[in-house]
């Protein structure tokens, strides 16, 4: 008993916890997403002509996700009876949304103008078959200036 007592508790304190920590984040993306829309990402096809640019520089955003208790449970019981797992795509969409943010950031600090033929990579980390699962997301373009 005192074993389902405890396992309710920490799932419960895991969903807040978590719910607060994602809410949090989401409104911090929200802000500096507002603050850097004005740099475009650009995709071109190879017979599209390239913008002027005096300079190019490189750059990579990279962000890991993690699971919270809560989302990992039920992760465990989506395994069980197969299926979408709902809560992750929160995981996946912020660590998208927060590497495009360190790609920009890291543009706009350099002075570009535009970040050109932007990629994402996307991949799952398991923490030693745990059950405790992250999300990476890499994002790289190139800067112009």
């Amino acid at each position: 008993m005192d074993i389902i007592i405890a396992t309710v508790v920490l799932l419960i304190l895991g969903y807040v916890a978590g719910n607060a920590a994602e809410k949090r984040h989401y409104a911090s993306i929200r802000r500096r997403e507002s603050e850097l829309h004005h740099i475009p990402l650009v995709n071109f096809s190879a017979n599209q002509p390239l913008p002027e640019a005096r300079e190019i520089e490189f750059f990579v955003g990279s962000t890991v996700v993690a699971t919270d208790f809560f989302k990992s449970f039920l992760l465990g019981l989506r395994n069980l009876v197969g299926g979408r797992v709902i809560a992750y795509e929160s995981l996946i969409d912020r660590a998208r949304r927060e590497s495009l943010l360190r790609l920009k950031e890291q543009a706009v600090a350099w002075g570009a103008t535009e970040i050109l033929n932007v990629r994402l990579e996307t991949s799952a980390v398991n923490n030693g078959g745990d059950g405790a699962a992250s999300i990476e997301v890499i994002a790289y373009g190139t800067g112009i200036r």
